[in-house]
């Protein structure tokens, strides 16, 4: 068909057409002719079915399997310095980020009423072993009276009461000589104790390490009678400890000893490796979302992690070098149900072709192909059709989930 043809039997239409003129009949014609020409094109592509698979070639490559979770890290090794004295703040010799050795001082508390304490506790000790000298000499003088008297009884000098008498004096003397020996005991018991709180007066590191926070300021009034007010914290940094809470369906895959790596926020490219040390039995709860928390201890040589930092772990399930993979979008569940057995349609001569194949280690990503595939073979995972319309999966199936 041609324009003028077409021209002319639409010329033989009464009405409007006939009123047109032939430049305004010529565009009409081009036009019409268009569209049935594009209607045409679309049918025959309908009726083709014209379908184009996505597909993608299995390769070689390492695969890893992997629970996630998020974490925190804090020093393995830390101590809360409090006061076990009360009194104002009166010095702190240390600044946050000062590394500290074990015995140094860090602050003292004012020592006043201490020290004064100290001192009445000292004059009373020195009262008593004054006491006890006067008494010994009582005693000793007694005692002597009383050897006199006995042997003045033998010749019947005195009275037996008199020598009664003296023998009484001697005991009295003896208990009174008992009691402040137990007395100058007591009072050098509470010396020793006001001497140890003067001392708490000062306070010093009981361990090595770096200064990572300070809770009471100079000048400000310690009360230990309630709580031991906590100073200062100090952290051996050389070793931190990640804190990762795992989801209660990925905690049973986990066990002391098992391999994790992690990266941080700040140094994404970089992966510190260890092992889980232990994973606490007791789970918190965090938005209804039961987590427990897995425990994992990293050297930190040169302090590039720092408290509170957020990691991303990887606990490592499984790891495989240089083996075949296939893209997990290209698999599904083969009929038999067997562990690790799937499907995947496989390009032969510009066509798919179902082939069973057996799955190793799986990520969310990839698989590893044990048997059923090699290197270079095409595999479909989706199609697109002529419409642009695309399908998810492999010949309709789903991916698996892991």
């Amino acid at each position: 068909m041609n324009f003028e043809g077409l021209r002319q039997r639409l010329a033989t239409l009464p009405g409007i057409w006939r009123n047109l003129t032939p430049r305004t009949q010529w565009v009409l014609a081009a036009l019409f002719i268009l569209i049935v020409a594009t209607l045409v094109w679309y049918a025959r592509s309908v009726e083709t079915g014209a379908t184009r698979f996505k597909t993608e070639a299995v390769t070689r490559g390492d695969i890893e399997q992997t629970v996630t979770a998020l974490g925190s890290l804090q020093p393995k090794d830390y101590v809360d310095v409090g006061a076990q004295a009360s009194g104002e703040l009166k010095i702190v010799h240390v600044q946050i980020g000062d590394h500290v050795n074990k015995g140094d001082l860090l602050a003292e508390i004012d020592p006043t009423v201490y020290e004064s304490t100290v001192a009445a506790d000292k004059a009373k000790v020195r009262d008593l072993e004054a006491q006890i000298k006067r008494q010994e000499a009582q005693l000793a003088l007694s005692s002597i009276q009383n050897r006199r008297n006995q042997g003045l009884l033998k010749i019947n000098a005195i009275s037996k009461d008199a020598a009664d008498t003296s023998a009484a004096t001697v005991k009295q003397d003896q208990a009174s000589l008992d009691s402040l020996k137990a007395q100058l005991d007591q009072a050098n018991s509470t010396l020793q104790g006001d001497e140890a709180n003067l001392s708490y007066t000062k306070i010093y590191a009981p361990m090595s390490g770096t200064v990572t926070s300070q809770t009471t300021l100079q000048g400000q009034t310690l009360n230990n009678r309630q709580t031991a007010p906590t100073i200062l914290q100090i952290a051996d940094l050389s070793t931190m400890t990640v804190k990762a809470q795992v989801a209660e369906a990925d905690v049973g895959k986990l066990k002391v000893g098992m391999p994790v790596y992690f990266t941080t926020l700040g140094m994404p490219d970089r992966k510190w490796r260890s092992t889980v040390r232990q994973i606490l039995p007791t789970p918190e709860t965090v938005n209804d979302v039961i987590l427990y928390n897995a425990l994992i201890d990293v050297a930190n040589a040169d302090h590039a992690l720092m408290t509170s930092m957020t990691a991303q772990v990887f606990f490592l399930l499984g790891e495989a070098k240089n083996v075949p993979i296939v893209p997990v979008a290209a698999l599904r569940p083969a009929k038999s149900g067997e562990a690790g057995a799937y499907r995947v349609m496989v390009m032969d001569g510009g066509r798919p072709t179902p082939r069973d194949v057996k799955i190793g280690l799986m990520n969310r990503i990839t698989a590893e192909v044990v048997s059923g595939l090699k290197e270079g073979d095409i595999v479909v995972t989706g199609t697109e059709s002529a419409s642009g319309t695309r399908k998810a999966g492999s010949g309709g199936g789903r991916a698996p989930t892991l």
